[in-house]
This record gives C-alpha cells, sequence and structure tokens, in this order.
C-alpha cells in the first residue's frame, strides 16, 4: 500500500525549504557585513588613518635592540655651508693673544696659518613687505595756469599686490594647502599686508590663468608618455561629488577635477586616443582599455588576497594564501632586480614560472563554489596578461604607488578644505597641483616657477615651460 502524504507534510517540507533558504541568505548578508566591518588598510584601499580602533596596525615591526639616534659607521648628514653671495654679514672672532706666551697675536693672518673654522646663523631679516608708492604729482602751468596731472601707468594700477608676494600666496594654498583665511592671516601678521578674503580669492584666479599654459603642457606630456601610472581620489565642488584624476610619469604628474569616475573622466586626463602603458587599480572604467596598455597593481592585489584569506570560507583562505605568496615572490626579486642585484633575464627567468603556476591557481578558483573566490579568478584571468606587463617592458613598475605618493596631496588637500565652491577653485587646485608636484618630481623650486609665471602673465609673455628642464 503507498504511503499517503498528508497536506500537512507538504506545508511543513515547503515551509522548512524557505527557512533553509533564509537562513542561507541571512548567512551570506552577515558575511558581507563582517567583511565590511573588517575592512582596513591592510585588506582594502582605505587609507591607515581611516583605519577602525581595532584595526592592526598596517607594518608591524620587531623592536630593534639598537639605541636611539645615528648608528655607529652611518654616513654623516654634515651642515651645508652657504657660499659667500648668501652672506650678509662676517663677524670675526680673533685670538688676541698667544696661549702658550702670551704675546699679542697680529690682526691679519699670515701666509701660513690655516682656514679660520666657521659657524653660520640663519636669521629672517624684519619681514614688513616693501610698500612702494606711487604718484601722479600735479603741476600749474606758469604761463596759462592750467593744472596738469600725470597719470600712473595702467599696467601699475592694475595690480596692488607684487608677483612674488602673490606667488607666495599662491605656494602657501596649493603646496602647503592653507586655507584663504589663512593666508590672509598669514600675510598681515608676518608681512602686514592687509588683505581681504575678495583679494585673496582674485589673486588665486590670476595665478590660476598664469598656470594654464603650465597645466596643458603637463597634460600633453603625460598623454604622449609610453608609460604612465594612473589614479583617481574624491573631490567636491560646491558640495557635490566629483572626482580628481593624475596620471604621472617619473618627472610630470597632470591632474584634472571631472565631474564623473568614468570613462569619460579618464578621457579627460588621457586624452580621446591613449598613447602608451597605464599602470592602475581595477577599478572597472580602466577594463575599457586595452589588456596590452595596462599594468595591474600588485600592491593592491595583495590587499584583495589579504581581504580573501580573512573572509572565513575554505576557498577565500585558499585564494588569499597562494594570491598572497605570489605577490611575495614577485616583490621579492623585483627588488632584488631594483637594487641591481639580479638582470632583467634573472627577473624574467625567476618570474616566468610563477605566472605560468599563479594561472594555474587561478583557473583551479575559478572552478570553487565561493562566489566571491570566482568572480575575483575570472575577472584576473580575464586580465592575466596585464598582471606581468613589468616583466617585458622595460620602465613599467608592478605597483600604482608612484600614483597614490602624488594624488596623495589632493587628498591631503580635501580634507583641509573640504573641495572648492566653484568651477574656477577646481581649475586652481588642478593646476596648481600639477606645477608643485611636478617641479617637485623635477627638484626644481616651486615658489621661483610661480613668480616667474605671475610676472610672464601680467607682462602677456609666454609661461615658463614647465618642462624646460627636461
Amino acid at each position: 500500500m503507498k504511503d499517503v502524504e498528508c497536506p500537512g507534510c507538504r506545508e511543513r517540507d515547503r515551509r522548512i525549504q524557505e527557512l533553509r533558504r533564509e537562513v542561507h541568505a541571512l548567512r551570506d548578508e552577515v558575511r558581507q557585513l563582517k567583511e565590511l566591518v573588517a575592512r582596513n588598510a591592510s585588506n582594502s584601499s582605505l587609507p591607515p588613518s581611516a583605519n577602525p580602533p581595532q584595526a592592526a596596525k598596517p607594518v608591524v615591526k620587531e623592536p630593534s635592540k639598537r639605541k636611539p639616534g645615528g648608528q655607529p659607521g652611518h654616513q654623516p648628514h654634515l651642515r651645508l655651508r652657504l657660499p659667500p653671495e648668501r652672506i650678509h654679514q662676517t663677524i670675526h672672532h680673533r685670538p688676541r693673544h698667544c696661549s702658550a706666551c702670551q704675546q699679542r697675536l697680529p690682526v691679519e693672518a699670515s701666509p701660513g696659518d690655516p682656514q679660520p673654522s666657521w659657524h653660520q646663523v640663519a636669521e629672517l631679516p624684519p619681514l614688513a613687505a616693501r610698500i612702494i608708492e606711487h604718484q601722479g604729482p600735479t603741476r600749474l602751468c606758469p604761463g596759462c595756469g592750467t593744472l596738469n596731472q600725470a597719470t600712473i601707468p595702467a599696467d601699475v594700477r592694475a595690480h596692488s599686490v607684487g608677483p612674488r608676494l602673490t606667488a607666495f600666496m599662491a605656494y602657501l594654498r596649493g603646496g602647503h594647502h592653507v586655507s584663504l583665511r589663512g593666508v590672509e592671516e598669514i600675510v598681515e601678521t608676518a608681512f602686514e599686508v592687509p588683505l581681504s578674503l575678495g583679494r585673496v580669492s582674485n589673486l588665486e584666479t590670476q595665478v590660476s590663468e598664469a598656470l594654464a599654459p603650465a597645466h596643458a603642457e603637463a597634460l600633453e606630456a603625460v598623454r604622449q608618455a609610453a608609460v604612465k601610472n594612473a589614479d583617481e581620489t574624491s573631490w567636491k565642488q560646491g558640495g557635490k561629488l566629483c572626482w580628481l584624476w593624475l596620471a604621472a610619469t617619473h618627472n610630470v604628474a597632470a591632474f584634472v577635477v571631472h565631474a564623473r569616475r568614468s570613462w569619460q573622466g579618464l578621457q579627460a586626463l588621457l586624452g580621446q586616443t591613449l598613447v602608451g602603458i597605464v599602470c592602475s587599480d581595477r577599478w572597472s572604467v580602466y577594463d575599457r582599455l586595452a589588456v596590452a596598455q595596462r599594468q595591474i597593481c600588485w600592491s593592491h592585489l595583495k590587499r584583495d588576497f589579504q581581504r580573501m584569506a580573512e573572509r572565513g570560507t575554505a576557498a577565500g583562505k585558499w585564494l588569499g594564501e597562494v594570491g598572497g605568496a605570489t605577490a611575495h615572490l614577485l616583490f621579492h626579486w623585483w627588488q632584488a632586480y631594483r637594487g641591481g642585484t639580479i638582470s632583467r633575464a634573472q627577473l624574467l627567468h625567476e618570474l616566468a614560472p610563477l605566472r605560468a603556476e599563479f594561472r594555474g591557481q587561478l583557473e583551479d578558483g575559478r572552478a570553487r563554489r565561493d562566489a566571491k573566490v570566482v568572480a575575483l579568478c575570472v575577472n584576473l584571468l580575464a586580465v592575466e596578461s596585464a598582471l606581468w606587463t613589468f616583466l617585458y617592458v622595460e620602465g613599467v613598475e608592478p605597483t600604482n604607488n608612484h600614483a597614490e605618493r602624488m594624488v596623495r596631496r589632493g587628498v591631503l588637500w580635501r580634507k583641509c578644505s573640504y573641495g572648492s565652491w566653484s568651477v574656477e577653485g577646481c581649475r586652481f587646485v588642478e593646476r596648481m597641483l600639477t606645477v608643485v608636484q611636478t617641479l617637485r618630481l623635477q627638484k626644481r623650486p616651486v615658489l621661483h616657477y610661480l613668480m616667474a609665471a605671475v610676472q610672464a602673465h601680467r607682462a602677456s609673455l609666454p609661461t615658463p615651460s614647465l618642462l624646460s628642464n627636461q
């Protein structure tokens, strides 16, 4: 006799299946929330400053047994003696009597006397700014009695702050992220020049106009470069989210503020037609680039593998361990190559088998039952050759650290100012960051260039080249 299934049993089984599906969904949600809470600088793109209190330190170093300070045998950093043309005053502390026999010593040095010892003291002069007053005198004609008043030249009346002070104010803003009110206070306190916030803002606009050609020059240079690093970070314009994009080579850094973190934003930075190889993270916008023109950042991958290892699943732990081990070996051999210990041929010899092994591991991961492990493996397999571009193309690095160091100054500016309030403010930011970071890469003085650019702009002359020394 057949068993007859009662309606209550069917309802019970249906309910059990529903509850099982709900439990699986809740487990996935809890796992995702735990991953979100566990995000820190070691397993994501969060900066160390945003680490939660319970996060471990990004870099844990074993305490050294050495005493603090310089160690025996270290290269001394001697005080730099400034040249004679920088010396404003020399004070001679001459010996008057012989320390042995007390005989009076001559005032002037003898031919056999050694060079004097020296000690230089740097001091600021009184900092009140030099005020130049232009006057237009009036003269009465003794013949006809007409009053004749001289006209102050228009180019003089056009500016009430000189190019050096204007450049210094821009340097405070763009080089050290001092606020408008802070610049106003520094100029009034240190140089005894009272200025309004409006005047400081107007001078900022003038500097921005002066730097427009330099910004265009740098932008064209990175677009045409054979190798460049790219990155982006959030910005604000009038309280609305936008993005600060960066492309950098070894001696040029170009910034662009764009409304979107999209393909249009990347095109605004690198142009409509991409030239050269771009090193970046795995943000989806970069997938629009040809794989042959990409280098994926292994520092980002290392953090991704760490996050996988911390997910709490067997497949995640496996991928985190094999990926982390691959990154460790890659960086070991790359540092040996960078340090001159091995040649490029030896680097290829060591890493080519590692590449083949890692590809096999990604193929294995693609067959796992963990959805996130599968997604990461599929993504990396799609751009697998872009993981190893540095191995075959000279000048390409395996990380995007150069771009992250360059964009860091923009991040600090954003934290201090909360962004810009106008389109003109965004133009000032991208132009100042471009000039400041490029000159620092070239080890050229920033303030001198800013002053020369302002002078040229006021005289309607060409802006000095930002790349003239290259």
